[in-house]
């Protein structure tokens, strides 16, 4: 590990200007994925500027009825408060699917939403990785791509976003409010993150400097009724195959709004806008779950050994349709 300097700024202004004084200083959050690269020699920043005890890490609720999520909030506080596990339980369960209770302990929202993918010619740095040093390859099309993206993917790259929560946080069309060198701003999600075109070494929309404050979760009543499900390798602890953030409202046997967002699929979470047009309005019936899932995956291009993706993809969505729909209290059927 290279040398670096460290400093805890007091407010986020301060961070900021910190890192605007400093080229080569990137925000430190919680450490859990920054700090594996920085090991591995993939990151290498001169200096560190501390966020994760910057005042506002909290949860609110907004008067609009939505949450104000502090971006310094630990995941397993968040995972863990009553009014996340009450109104939307997808967010907890996103959570709580993401890593040990050690990592959540350490993990922030904002480092959450920004950890960089775990395609390992990325993180290996004796191999070319145009994510890591553009211009070099993708050597993931012709090698290990089992895990990797089959929407939205370019020639240049096909590594998936890891984040549970961003997941959810898609699906619930999440607001990031950001501090920079320009002033505050907000990026909805999907939005903050980018696909990867011509240019997969950026991630996000973020511009240089910028620093993620807060999400505003907006109010969603059928959002108390959302799970979030992932498809791993192994039982415990493992970032997703492929994963679903689903909430549903179903009444007198059909679907009146929905909100679906899909995970480990492509270079950022997965808005499921195609399903969502095929579910409302229309009878909350397998069929039409069908129809939802094959008219989403129908933009899927696959590569020779993830295929499997997509039918995995599909009966995901499918199960976790039906399965809210049998969670509807009958007089709302």
């Amino acid at each position: 590990m290279r040398p670096f300097t460290y400093q805890r700024p007091a407010t986020a202004g301060a961070a900021v200007a910190a890192v605007r004084e400093r080229p080569g200083a990137v925000y430190l959050g919680g450490g859990t994925n920054l700090v594996d690269l920085m090991r591995l020699g993939v990151a290498t920043p001169e200096a560190l500027i501390d966020v994760s005890r910057l005042a506002g890490a909290g949860v609110q609720e907004t008067p609009e009825g939505g949450l104000l999520i502090g971006g310094a909030v630990r995941n397993g506080d968040l995972a863990a408060h009553p009014l996340v596990r009450r109104r939307y339980p997808v967010l907890a369960e996103a959570l709580l699917s993401g890593g040990s209770g050690q990592i959540r302990n350490m993990a922030t929202v904002a480092g959450n939403l920004l950890q960089r993918t775990r395609c390992s010619y990325f993180q290996d740095v004796t191999k070319p990785c145009n994510k890591r040093e553009p211009g070099t390859g993708c050597p993931a099309r012709d090698g290990d791509h089992r895990n990797l993206a089959i929407l939205g993917h370019s020639e240049e790259c096909v590594a998936t976003h890891p984040s549970d929560l961003a997941v959810a946080l898609t699906a619930l069309a999440a607001v990031v409010r950001v501090e920079g060198p320009g002033g505050p701003r907000e990026v909805p999600m999907p939005g903050l993150h980018r696909l990867p075109g011509h240019d997969p070494s950026r991630d996000t929309r973020l511009e240089p400097g910028e620093l993620i404050t807060a999400v505003e979760v907006p109010a969603l009543p059928f959002a108390a009724r959302s799970v979030y499900r992932k498809v791993r390798d192994r039982a415990s602890f493992s970032f997703a195959v492929v994963s679903a953030a689903v909430a549903l409202d179903v009444a007198d046997g059909t679907v009146r709004d929905c909100r679906v967002a899909l995970g480990a699929v492509a270079h950022a979470p997965w808005r499921a806008w195609e399903a969502e047009r095929v579910l409302r309005g229309a009878p909350a019936t397998g069929d039409t779950f069908t129809a939802a899932a094959l008219a989403e995956l129908d933009q899927a291009v696959p590569l020779p050994r993830n295929a499997y993706k997509v039918p995995l993809a599909r009966n995901l969505l499918v199960r976790v349709l039906t399965d809210l729909t049998d969670l509807a209290a009958p007089e709302a059927r």
